[in-house]
């Protein structure tokens, strides 16, 4: 695919516009979680914040994950990269970045149906998970230690 060579920063460039926004919403989502975890189920701030989890989560969150894998599965098509290990490492820490994700989705699941079974401080520690993977996967990306 010689094309990549010439698209590659292009490729690059969007590749890290669709993580930030990815993160942005993993970051967000489970301070929402927090809030909610506050209210009466069938409130109208309960009703509010299912609305405003659904929106992060389907026209946010979930485009941008799509759009980082697309990205990032283009941007390993690059010649010898598999060769680097802080590529494995990376990959390895991106595994969770995606389970948080499926977590989160199924949490706003549980909130939606009123069956969230989680205190706001649950949601106060999950919220820290998507930053510390975050910093781990930026550290591999830039740095290269390996």
């Amino acid at each position: 695919m010689p094309w990549l060579a010439d698209a590659y920063p292009w490729i690059k460039a969007l590749h890290v516009i669709s993580v930030i926004a990815w993160m942005a919403g993993l970051l967000y989502l489970p301070r929402l979680f927090v809030y909610h975890a506050g209210t009466e189920p069938h409130s109208e701030t309960s009703e509010t914040f299912k609305v405003m989890e659904r929106r992060l989560l389907r026209a946010i969150t979930t485009p941008a994950m799509i759009a980082s894998l697309v990205f990032g599965l283009l941007l390993l098509a690059t010649p010898g990269i598999f060769e680097q290990g802080w590529l494995h490492a990376k990959i390895l820490l991106l595994v969770g970045m995606f389970a948080m994700h499926g977590f989160m989705a199924r949490w706003r699941k549980d909130f939606e149906a009123d069956r969230n079974r989680h205190p706001a401080r649950f949601y106060r520690f999950m919220n820290e998970v998507p930053t510390v993977l975050m910093v781990l996967i930026v550290l591999l990306a830039v740095a290269k230690p390996f």
